[in-house]
């Protein structure tokens, strides 16, 4: 029996949704963030660096989306989640590393920028909102902007990011983008984003993971 480890509102919800994609048996064990926005540190029993999604499957155990997802599709035959030919396995390869590797880096430094000025004394509030106001403005609002716009250009191709059927790809691609779209206009104005938006959450299996998970504030945008 597979067993998740689901920290609430986190890039958990993607491998829940996937074993209900992939028809899996498995349990889920909810963890809540404590008021710092962190997973307890019951989670470090699991895995040493205490971060969700993490899944146990026998003896192993598995940490980080990407690796996750490729070990689920590739050891429960999900071949329908996985794309086979050539061209639109290098984009399904591509969007599988990407969502981690270029899309959440910058939405992560968003968060930060706008959250760090309420961390300081209150001496340091006003220089460091001007700061962080300046810096995400001029350094990481453009490139985001760059993303959403090459997002929505790519689903306007078929729809979904890995080709005209979804993939185990798009699983991974609905993070940054739900992310995105509950926090950025634009990305939640764009034709295609707001379709491909619609069409994952109309799937079967993504509303079974939500009743599983239970509140899912990223569904909101």
């Amino acid at each position: 029996m597979i067993k998740l480890h689901y920290l609430d509102n986190s890039r958990a919800h993607r491998i829940l949704w996937l074993l209900e994609e992939l028809g899996l048996e498995y349990e889920v064990e909810i963890y809540h963030r404590g008021s710092d926005m962190r997973g307890p540190d019951s989670l470090k029993a699991v895995h040493p660096l205490g971060k969700s999604p993490i899944i146990e499957d026998g003896d192993r155990v598995i940490a980080e989306s990407g690796a996750i997802v490729e070990y689920l599709v590739e050891t429960y035959g999900g071949d329908e989640l996985r794309p086979t030919g050539s061209e639109e396995r290098l984009r399904y390869s591509y969007w599988l590393h990407y969502a981690e590797g270029s899309a959440m880096p910058l939405l992560l430094l968003k968060l930060i920028f706008a959250r760090l000025p309420g961390q300081v004394p209150w001496f340091l509030k006003a220089p460091a909102a001007l700061m962080c106001k300046g810096v995400s403005r001029t350094l990481v609002e453009p490139q985001l902007r760059d993303h959403i716009r090459f997002w929505n250009g790519e689903l306007a191709r078929d729809g979904w990011f890995a080709g005209k059927n979804f993939s185990a790809a798009d699983i991974m691609m609905s993070f940054p983008v739900e992310t995105a779209a509950s926090r950025i206009d634009e990305a939640k104005a764009m034709g295609a984003i707001r379709s491909y938006l619609a069409a994952i959450r109309a799937r079967p299996a993504y509303q079974r993971a939500l009743a599983r998970g239970g509140a899912y504030v990223y569904a909101e945008s």
